[in-house]
């Protein structure tokens, strides 16, 4: 990574990391935060499970294995935010539920800057898991895993300790951060097995300046919405008494 990248590769994840600090530590905005993470987490795994099986149909059980146990935590996951909205009376929004939008329109609002940038140049049908090149999947994750370890280990510091709802949302975003720690290591790791270690490092170095590219989208977009986002949220039926979510 270059100089000017490596520049601005901090200095987006910088003004990242202070927005996405300050949208959970208040409790006003925290529930869209931790709504588009549950939906994040949770809609990953569909995906993940069907690379699992795709590895074991080409004969690699351990990747399979791998990424059957990257479901498993992105479904835990989910849960640990579902959990946390419900602590709060708020659940996801049931978006089937909202009028239905024309195809043309429904693609347009659903498009996110960040990932229109990260993955610039590759059209959806080469992103589905029985299309998308291994090499693609394996960089362009381990970055985005890697980088969320640290992310998520950020915002779970600021939460306060003065209540035990935030404190079980702390543990867990920890426990999460520690997952997506072991998730970039076997993806970093699977990349190894497949070339050499010149080329692992010149494939992650693309896609971490796609990812520079993909947050100054993503911190344009918020500039020009004024900080203002769509809500992700509803009220739930309050929960009283409900046992605090096992994270480790």
């Amino acid at each position: 990574m270059n100089l000017f990248t490596h520049f601005m590769h901090l200095l987006g994840s910088g003004v990242a990391a202070y927005y996405s600090a300050s949208q959970i530590r208040d409790r006003k905005t925290r529930p869209n935060v931790l709504a588009g993470f549950q939906l994040a987490e949770s809609g990953s795994v569909p995906f993940l499970e069907a690379l699992s099986q795709r590895a074991a149909s080409e004969g690699d059980t351990w990747l399979a294995e791998k990424l059957a146990k990257h479901a498993s935590d992105e479904n835990r996951h989910g849960q640990i935010f579902a959990h946390a909205l419900k602590q709060l009376d708020k659940q996801v929004i049931d978006f089937k539920s909202l009028p239905k939008k024309t195809d043309e329109k429904k693609s347009q609002q659903n498009r996110s800057p960040f990932f229109a940038a990260y993955f610039e140049g590759y059209s959806q049908e080469q992103l589905k898991p029985d299309a998308i090149d291994w090499n693609v999947f394996m960089a362009s994750t381990y970055i985005l895993e890697l980088d969320a370890s640290k992310d998520f280990r950020r915002m779970a510091l600021v939460l306060p300790d003065d209540n035990p709802s935030d404190r079980n949302l702390k543990l867990g975003m920890l426990s999460i951060a520690t997952d997506e720690t072991g998730h970039a290591a076997y993806l970093y790791e699977a990349m190894m097995r497949r070339m050499p270690a010149l080329e692992v490092q010149k494939l992650t170095t693309q896609w971490r300046t796609r990812k520079v590219n993909a947050l100054l989208a993503m911190v344009g977009g918020i500039l020009q919405r004024n900080g203002n986002t769509p809500s992700l949220v509803q009220d739930a039926a309050p929960t009283e008494n409900e046992p605090e979510l096992i994270v480790a």
